[in-house]
């Protein structure tokens, strides 16, 4: 990190996501305790999602699709803020801006921006002044440091899609040395983060430079429409085309599959009906244009598990793209995301990550941290450049 950042930190990280000091590498190495608890929040805002986390691990997700209602953002994140009554202090990440509501994406980054701040007023005053960081809103950057909203608004490239660069960088304090990967698969995209002594070491940093080189795959466990991963699909005697159509998309598969669970009251499903196996079966029937009467229950099945291996192997091809741009072997894979079940397959098939050590997020930490991994990084991001004073 650069010196905007505050400090560079190696930590011991516990559950609660604290630490007991910390060194700094600053001009010199010094030791620095912890203050003591600060109220900041990280803000993970998606183009589907949003997504909240304090420093001790409580995590919140909030569908909210900002293209249909750009101008609800705000209340939304006053909605999500209301979980943490003692927030005085927002760390903020953002893939929101790519939402097609926006004519580019600077303007994306600059509205969100907007609707953020207009929650701040509403921020508890902290009762401990920081000489650090004293500011109510913090922006992650792909530079590696947090800015102000103002700066923010002259730099949106580098505050444009940043989030799984504050995960990276997080991650990367729990594997300081040697040559590491982290995977983590959420509802919509997968990210696979090369790492070099516990530093990002990306090719890419946009979007478009990071799904040329693999890094980024538009391919999740939830929202990807499942005419998006294969033409066709095996069908009785043959093959039969799918239909270019929302009918399904990839919860679908791994609900039948029994990878996700099931759940009555979550409607944000292709056709707004419950995410059930019954309801399942239904949409990916829609699929071949067809219905229950005509494609039975264990067809339907099949379907899915011949549309999830092409999933896993398309994820495959990217994981083996990273990996072997590794200047030495794969000492440690982090996975992470609603997809970790998914990533741990990954690693386990590829030859050059299956020997390494997994760290899996939900393990260490919680499955919410792993689910709201992105707005617990940053909240620990911004959590270390304030509780920590340089000497």
């Amino acid at each position: 990190m650069s010196d905007t950042t505050g400090l560079q930190l190696s930590q011991s990280v516990h559950p609660g996501g604290m630490a007991d000091l910390v060194t700094c590498g600053i001009d010199s190495q010094l030791i620095v305790k912890v203050i003591h608890p600060m109220g900041i929040v990280g803000l993970d805002i998606g183009g589907a999602n949003i997504k909240a986390a304090d420093e001790q691990g409580h995590t919140n997700s909030r569908p909210f699709a900002i293209w249909r209602h750009p101008e609800r953002l705000s209340e939304q994140v006053q909605a999500i803020l209301q979980n943490y009554p003692g927030c005085d202090q927002i760390a903020l990440t953002m893939t929101a801006e790519l939402a097609d509501c926006f004519v580019t994406k600077a303007e994306g980054v600059r509205s969100i921006l907007r609707s953020v701040e207009e929650c701040l007023p509403d921020l508890e005053q902290s009762a401990v002044q920081s000489a650090v960081a004293p500011e109510k809103l913090m922006v992650w950057t792909t530079r590696g440091h947090f800015v102000d909203a103002s700066t923010a608004r002259t730099q949106t490239e580098f505050v444009a899609a940043a989030n799984w660069h504050a995960l990276a960088t997080w991650c990367g304090k729990l594997c300081p040395q040697g040559s590491s990967v982290l995977v983590d698969i959420g509802t919509t995209t997968t990210d696979i983060i090369p790492l070099q002594d516990g530093k990002p070491v990306s090719i890419g940093l946009t979007d478009v430079s990071r799904l040329q080189s693999g890094e980024l795959s538009y391919s999740g466990i939830r929202r990807t429409p499942v005419c998006a991963l294969a033409h066709s699909v095996p069908f009785r005697d043959g093959y039969c085309s799918l239909a270019a159509e929302m009918f399904a998309t990839t919860l679908d598969l791994y609900l039948l599959l029994g990878d996700l669970t099931e759940d009555p009251s979550d409607v944000e499903t292709a056709n707004c009906k419950a995410a059930t196996k019954a309801e399942a079966y239904h949409r990916l029937a829609r699929m071949l244009c067809g219905d229950r009467n005509e494609i039975s229950l264990s067809e339907a099945v099949e379907m899915a598990r011949f549309l999830a291996d092409v999933q896993r192997q398309r994820l495959s091809g990217s994981l083996e793209r990273v990996v072997s741009r590794l200047t030495s072997p794969c000492q440690t894979v982090m996975v992470s995301g609603s997809g970790e079940f998914l990533a741990r397959r990954l690693v386990a098939d590829n030859r050059k990550t299956n020997a390494a050590r997994v760290i899996s997020l939900e393990e260490q930490f919680s499955e919410g941290v792993a689910e709201a991994a992105c707005a617990y990084a940053v909240a620990q991001l911004a959590a270390m450049r304030k509780r920590y004073c340089k000497v």
